[in-house]
Formats: C-alpha cells, structure tokens, sequence
C-alpha cells in the first residue's frame, strides 16, 4: 500500500494505492472511516484489481482549500464532485474504473454514475445510505432550519450530547443508536467533522430516475450488498430502485452495519466472479 495526493483548486485529496491487477476500483469509506477501509479486499481481489482507497472529505488526511463554515454552507455539487474526479483520473491515467462503496460513501458513487458513468465499468454497495437516507439525517442536512440547529449544536461544546438525550428520551433513536452517535460527537474535532459532512454533501442526493436511467443506458453492472442484521439500511430501502436496473442483483450477507471485513471481502469475490 501506498499513500499518494491529488491537489487542485477545491482539496488536497489523500488517497492510498494498494493492489497490482489490470481493473481500477475507487474506494469510497464510510462515515469516520479512511482511505483503508477497504484493504481488506487486496488479498482476494489484488490480482484483479488496483484500488484507490480515497479519504474522503472532512476525514484523515483530505482537506479542503477552504474550510470555513461558509464554504461548507455553499457544499459541493455533483456536477463539482464529478468534476474532481475527472481531473484526477486524467492525473493518474485513468479512463474506466469500478467503484465500491460503503454507507456515507454510497452519496460519492451514485453522484459520480448519475454524472460520469461513461467511466463506471462496475458498482459496487454495502449499506447503500443513498437510496434512503434517515429522516434525522435528511433534516440536519437539507432542511435549511434542521442545518441550523445542527450548526449551532455541532460547533459548541454541550449542545449535541444533549441532542442526543432529547433524541433518545423521544425514542427517535435507541441506546445503541445513542452510543455510536455519542462517539461521533465525543470531541470538538468529530462535532465539526460530522457538521461539515452534513452540510458540505447535502446536494450528494440520490435522483432515481437519473441514477437508473444511466445505469441503463451504459449498462453498469450493480451490485447492492445489505447486512441481514442491519437495522440502519435493511434490503427493503432498495424495492423501488433495485428491480428497475438491468444489470443489478442484490444480496444480504450475514453481517450487521459494521460488514466491511474478511468475511465481506470473501463474500465479495464470490459475487464478483459468478456477476
């Protein structure tokens, strides 16, 4: 593995290289990930494929020209995100590549098949979030005054923990929800980070028409992975979508949210090679 930069106008993007085969795959993590959350696949599928593990915006080591609360207002469009990947593949020399994604990065491929997919060859998800983002997460980010408040409870010091209680008391989420947000926001740094993501992607949203329309006409082969024991991203988001594309086929793996390991990456190879 190793670990490279792309720079222009908008990030300098950090972004890992691992893997020897012929196929290009772009790496898209999930949230509070990196760019080698997906080096577990290199053993299976390193032979096949060379991957590009991206850390993406608001994570490690990628950051954004301009980071100030105004730029994250202003977000980046798809037209924008596919902008910067096409500037990066004419750098690395890149005409095709798949794309596999996980959860938050779901927003990243969907934008990029809905803009680029002439470049696509394969798409790959798990936890597909794009195709039904929550109801919190959509307020917070696209309602002008959920984004306000989560503004103002992000970027202080005790207002998101005690979000979080009223969320819980009201049982809009659980205790384990509870836990693994308050890990989220446990520091001035992941408060900010969770923020940033929010409001700087919040035009990363699906339109399916579009999406499958594109999958269509440049016939993407898809494959939508969901965990049989994930209460966030059940098979059932994908029922208005999935059946609609041509080359797509899903699958439910014995894993809860938190599948990107060994036994994801073996599951995957198989899929790979009977798709």
């Amino acid at each position: 593995m190793t670990s490279h930069y792309f720079s222009n106008d908008l990030v300098d993007m950090h972004y890992y290289r691992f893997g020897a085969g012929p196929r290009n795959m772009f790496c898209f993590h999930g949230y509070g990930m990196h760019g080698r959350q997906f080096k577990v696949l290199e053993e299976a599928m390193g032979e096949e494929y060379t991957f590009y593990g991206f850390d993406l915006f608001f994570h490690k080591k990628t950051v954004l020209k301009d980071q100030s609360v105004e730029a994250l207002k202003r977000g980046i469009s798809k037209v924008q995100l596919a902008s910067l990947f096409k500037d990066f593949c004419k750098e690395a020399g890149v005409d095709l590549f798949s794309i596999i994604a996980y959860s938050m990065g779901s927003h990243y491929a969907t934008s990029l098949v809905e803009e680029i997919p002439e470049h696509i060859h394969e798409l790959f998800i798990a936890a597909p979030s794009s195709l039904k983002p929550g109801k919190i997460i959509t307020f917070l980010s696209g309602n002008r005054i959920g984004n306000k408040v989560l503004e103002r409870m992000a970027l202080s010091s005790n207002n998101m923990p005690r979000l979080l209680s009223v969320l819980k008391k009201i049982r809009i989420i659980d205790q384990k929800g509870y836990d693994i947000l308050f890990k989220e926001v446990a520091s001035p740094e992941l408060r900010f980070s969770f923020y940033a993501c929010a409001s700087y992607m919040r035009f990363l949203t699906l339109n399916p028409e579009k999406f499958i329309s594109k999958l269509n006409q440049h016939q993407i082969k898809s494959v939508f992975i969901f965990g049989e024991r994930d209460k966030n991203y059940p098979p059932a988001i994908g029922k208005d979508i999935i059946p609609k594309i041509d080359l797509a086929k899903q699958f439910v793996i014995n894993e809860n949210h938190d599948m990107i390991n060994l036994n994801f990456a073996n599951a995957l190879s198989r899929l790979m090679h009977d798709h």
